[in-house]
């Protein structure tokens, strides 16, 4: 009998340890590992340099809360606003919280403003933003909020690729516009560079802020550090987590100088957030990641998977419908209910997880080899073979 609650519908499988890019499971069976916590393990298991970051600040603090300063955090958040848009970061503990950071730094900025009426989220339908009560709301599913209301209000939505349905949705009490760059739960959909461009004007007429949701996308998931550079924006705030601690729980808000103003002391806290433990690791994450050698080894590994996955589309179009992504955040989307071939490709040693809209996704770590690319590739294509 397990005395964990039942909120997961848990595989019949556990692991003893990871190595890179595969995980061991207590059945001493080898599996590659394109799961990778979902997209969380940004350098595979067991990086050295992460384990040696750990150990290290391990001996020294783990935590003194944010009543003391943290030269760790200090550090980190001076390197992010260097390499990216932000003037300044607040530290969370996970991706839900930093949304909801998000969301409270929009509707703070109006009301320091004097314009407390606007404090309404815009939101894609069906997106995903968290598991909090607020987050799932802003998400717009019925699914994920059937039963937790009353309704959390302060969100309205639009569909996704609805030009028109987004504009009219913008009123006077719409505070900001919060997209993912490229929606991961909701099936891998990327929204194109033209469209974030026209978002960033929109919002620069109606005088309103534009949240770019890099929680999954970013950290150099993409192929750039963000996913929304390459369509050269430049949003007012930015949550972030997964990626950015390799494994370890870290969340952040990036937000530039104009809406900062409104979070004065006391409107946002976390007794976890931006511990010393976390900082540690959280910075040598990002001086792998986020170099231009790295980025370019993304785009490399990403080209040559895609290239190869549109391929086996081509040899078995009944049951691939579409491959979707960029960098190495990429979608199957199938014909058919996905749950069988997933299945089949986890008896076949290869891990890979579910979203909306029939799609397999797949989240190599980003330093993922090519021979590993070459033996997933191999599987998806004897799975294919044998459902045809």
């Amino acid at each position: 009998m397990s005395y964990l609650a039942k909120n997961y519908n848990r595989k019949k499988i556990s692991f003893k340890y990871g190595k890179g890019s595969f995980l061991y499971s207590k059945d001493n069976k080898k599996y590659l590992d394109f799961v990778q916590g979902i997209a969380v393990n940004s350098l595979g298991h067991a990086h050295p340099k992460l384990v040696k970051a750990i150990n290290n600040q391990s001996k020294k603090l783990w935590h003194v809360s944010n009543a003391f300063q943290i030269p760790e955090g200090e550090k980190l958040a001076k390197k992010i606003c260097q390499k990216t848009f932000a003037d300044y970061v607040m530290f969370q503990n996970s991706g839900a919280e930093a949304t909801e950071a998000a969301i409270k730094v929009a509707r703070r900025y109006f009301y320091f403003i004097g314009k407390p009426h606007k404090n309404r989220i815009l939101c894609v339908k069906n997106s995903f933003h968290g598991r909090t009560i607020a987050a799932i709301f802003a998400s717009g599913s019925k699914k994920m909020t059937e039963g937790f209301g009353p309704k959390v209000s302060g969100f309205d939505h639009f569909s996704f690729g609805d030009h028109r349905s987004l504009k009219k949705k913008i009123t006077k009490n719409t505070a900001a516009i919060m997209v993912e760059p490229i929606m991961g739960e909701g099936g891998i959909n990327v929204i194109p560079d033209f469209c974030l461009k026209e978002l960033r004007k929109l919002c620069n007429k109606k005088k309103i802020l534009l949240i770019l949701d890099e929680v999954q996308c970013g950290i150099s998931r993409s192929g750039d550090f963000f996913a929304f550079e390459q369509s050269k924006v430049k949003p007012d705030i930015v949550p972030i987590a997964k990626g950015i601690g390799g494994g370890f729980p870290i969340g952040a808000i990036l937000m530039n100088k104009k809406v900062a103003a409104g979070m004065t002391p006391g409107t946002h806290g976390s007794t976890f957030g931006g511990n010393p433990l976390a900082m540690a690791v959280g910075n040598t994450v990002m001086d792998i990641v986020s170099t231009k050698q790295f980025l370019n080894n993304v785009k490399k590994s990403s080209k040559y998977f895609l290239s190869n996955l549109n391929k086996l589309k081509e040899k078995y179009p009944k049951i691939i419908k579409e491959i979707r992504g960029r960098g190495l955040l990429i979608g199957i989307q199938l014909y058919k209910d996905q749950t069988n071939f997933i299945k089949k490709l986890m008896d076949n040693k290869l891990l890979t997880i579910r979203a909306a809209d029939q799609v397999v996704r797949v989240l190599p770590p980003l330093n993922v080899k090519k021979k590993e690319i070459d033996q997933a590739l191999k599987i998806i294509n004897k799975v294919c073979a044998e459902l045809k």
